[in-house]
């Protein structure tokens, strides 16, 4: 009897510890989703960390023409995904996550120097309470915008190579102005954690929109000393260790 009720004691622990250690298990699929203006490539220095570390690296290519089909673009991703998952958004792509993040794989949310709405608010009528340091977006007859490409190395990219900069101006995929008004009426941060990235020389999104974001989402938040809007291309190695962070905090 004693013999019985010891063998049934030790499988009870061991598989309440094999419980723990599973919930203790870092998430490890990750959906990367890219702003305005330009594509998933620029992810590429961040990927190649992630996948070195062992995550399961997604990125998300939407086609910039509408908000409720770069969300649809979204969720096709994070359907293919085969378990909880890390969905990271960098400048619009944070209105992006703020939707799609509602999916019941998202884990927890990752902001790099991006928008985290909330209902009734836009990004345009958040960058005129927080007014940026930009040259004005240039506009097509069809109502798509795109950076002037004389100004996309100084107001996107200031901290990357002047080449690198201006090839990503002549690279640019342009984007419908409507995806600056959309409203998003149940905010994924508010119930999903997030983790938040200002980039203090951002001259797309004022930093101090940047932090109110943050701030608000309750957000585990880092800031980068002299990092532009292209705080994802220049600051690689920071940027996946805060997503590294959120796969470890969101388990």
């Amino acid at each position: 009897m004693r013999f019985r009720l010891a063998s049934t004691f030790i499988v009870a622990a061991a598989a309440a510890f094999a419980s723990q250690a599973a919930t203790a298990a870092p998430v490890k699929n990750i959906v990367l989703v890219h702003g305005a203006f330009v594509g998933g490539s620029g992810w590429r220095p961040v990927y190649d960390i992630l996948t070195h570390d062992g995550y399961n690296v997604t990125l998300v290519q939407e086609p910039l023409t509408s908000f409720a089909e770069d969300v649809a673009a979204t969720q096709r991703i994070l359907a293919m995904q085969n378990g909880p998952t890390i969905l990271v958004g960098h400048s619009y792509g944070g209105a992006i996550i703020t939707e799609a993040g509602n999916d019941s794989h998202v884990a927890g949310l990752v902001y790099i120097a991006a928008h985290a709405l909330d209902n009734g608010e836009t990004e345009a009528i958040n960058g005129k309470k927080f007014p940026n340091a930009a040259h004005p977006f240039a506009k097509t007859p069809d109502g798509f915008l795109y950076i002037n490409p004389v100004n996309f190395p100084s107001d996107f990219a200031a901290d990357l190579p002047l080449k690198q900069a201006e090839f990503e101006a002549k690279a640019q995929m342009l984007t419908s102005a409507s995806v600056f008004t959309a409203n998003i009426p149940d905010p994924a941060w508010k119930v999903k954690p997030s983790w938040y990235m200002v980039a203090k020389a951002d001259k797309i999104i004022n930093p101090d929109l940047e932090r109110m974001y943050a701030k608000r989402a309750h957000s585990h938040t880092v800031e980068i000393a002299g990092a532009s809007h292209s705080v994802y291309e220049s600051h690689p190695k920071e940027v996946a260790a805060l997503i590294e962070q959120a796969a470890l905090g969101a388990k």
